[in-house]
């Protein structure tokens, strides 16, 4: 092992933060656990901000001169910019990692993630300044995935390491909370500004609101998180788990098809994730005349129900095991690819009846997709492999995933959605099915 993979170099302003941050005592799963849970959702609720505005918002705002569907799929494809810059942004901050250390890139990483989130507030009208707008939210939009690449920290691979052996599903599902609880927040914010302003005052200024809010929740995030990885105790626990920021390109050298293989099996819930939070408000928008006020309501109501979901997901791996539950519940995402996107043209109780069950599905299968592959790595490449890991699961499953179902549905109607979340539950099954076959190569 190199020495620069072992011991990344570390400035001042590093060891500043280690010496105001100093602690004493053993270092407990459940404390890295609470550290991981504000930081993803700080994190979510940042992603959910600009989904949602994805749909309410942009469409209206930046492309007034299209019809309403063409807004949105065009909003959609800025939307998908995060997840191309994403691995690039990890490529970036790895390096400041191994330069400057960890505390310094996250500051770096959050500060850029909150400062593009918020700057997203002040984006002018295209009748302001025309094409200006598109190319502004354009580049925040990229400055917001870079950002993201920048805020792994580390933390959720160290909780499994740290988990005792039998308890391993329960802290692996623990990272995963952040998303319906971003989630939950996003949605609420929103519906309080659609219910209480008119049209004409929420496409003004209503809307800015929450992305204000986002910036400070970065900073609390930002805070909290440093209060646990810039101190002695930790980074010695890093140093000795072999946590370290290998090269990117070293990494996925070497291990090329383990990332892969990891990259594949979330697919399904990755799917899944944007399939039932994101893909149905626009299709509520666009070809309903349902509230979407009340709509919003029912995703704050499918949130709490995926965060039972999550929590139910860790007992269960560790009685079936996570990879048997990843596969059981893709499983059950192809049967309700079947018929349940249809539900969303089934009136209020279809699509409360979607909503419900695809965040049941969603939590049981989300809350075990976080390094489900990641134990094949090597430890000395186990910290970076899990960013890249994650960069390209966000990308193949998730990036495009409104935008292709809302071009399907609108083409196809709504059974092609289901065709597509199958794709995703065979891509997890193959996935789980290779990964097995050469664990037993390997072994």
């Amino acid at each position: 092992m190199s020495a620069q993979t072992a011991q990344p170099k570390s400035d001042s302003i590093e060891q500043d933060a280690r010496r105001i941050n100093a602690r004493h005592g053993t270092v407990q799963p459940g404390e890295i656990a609470i550290g991981v849970i504000i930081g993803r959702t700080s994190e979510f609720f940042d992603f959910f901000v600009y989904a949602i505005a994805s749909v309410l918002v942009f469409p209206a705002l930046l492309f007034p001169y299209v019809d309403a569907l063409t807004g949105v799929t065009y909003s959609f494809a800025v939307f998908a910019l995060a997840y191309i810059a994403r691995p690039f942004g990890t490529w970036l901050f790895m390096t400041i990692d191994r330069r400057h250390g960890r505390g310094v890139k996250l500051t770096i990483a959050l500060f850029l993630l909150g400062g593009s989130t918020m700057a997203v507030a002040f984006i002018p009208s295209y009748e302001q300044i025309g094409w200006g707008s598109v190319l502004a939210l354009c580049v925040l939009r990229i400055g917001q995935g870079l950002a993201l690449g920048g805020t792994w920290d580390g933390l959720a691979s160290l909780l499994a390491l740290n988990a005792p052996q039998e308890r391993k599903g329960w802290y692996a599902m623990v990272p995963q909370l952040g998303a319906p609880l971003g989630l939950l927040v996003a949605s609420g914010l929103f519906a309080f500004f659609q219910a209480s302003l008119s049209t004409a005052d929420f496409l003004d200024w209503g809307w800015r609101y929450p992305f204000f809010v986002a910036f400070a929740i970065n900073v609390v995030a930002l805070f909290a998180r440093l209060r646990i990885v810039a101190t002695p105790d930790y980074e010695q626990l890093f140093q000795t788990r072999e946590l370290t920021p290998a090269r990117v390109r070293e990494t996925y050298r070497a291990n090329w098809r383990n990332i892969m293989l990891g990259a594949f099996a979330p697919l399904a819930s990755f799917a899944l994730f944007h399939l039932v939070t994101v893909f149905p408000l626009s299709w509520i928008l666009l070809f309903t005349k349902e509230s979407v006020t009340r709509f919003l309501v029912i995703e704050m109501i499918g949130a709490a129900i995926g965060v039972l979901a999550i929590v139910a997901s860790g007992v269960v791996a560790d009685r079936i095991g996570r990879r048997n539950l990843l596969g059981i519940s893709a499983a059950m995402i192809a049967v309700y690819s079947g018929f349940a996107p249809r539900l969303l043209n089934g009136g209020e109780s279809g699509e409360l009846l979607f909503m419900i069950t695809g965040f049941i599905l969603l939590g049981l299968s989300f809350g075990q997709s976080s390094g489900s592959v990641t134990a094949n790595l090597p430890i000395r490449y186990r910290y970076t492999g899990a960013a890249i890991m994650s960069d390209l699961s966000w990308l193949i499953g998730a990036g495009f995933a409104p935008l292709a179902a809302l071009l399907l549905s609108s083409r196809f109607g709504l059974f092609s959605v289901g065709v597509y979340l199958l794709s995703g539950a065979l891509c997890t099954l193959g996935a789980l099915v290779l990964n097995k076959e050469f664990a037993k190569k390997t072994a």
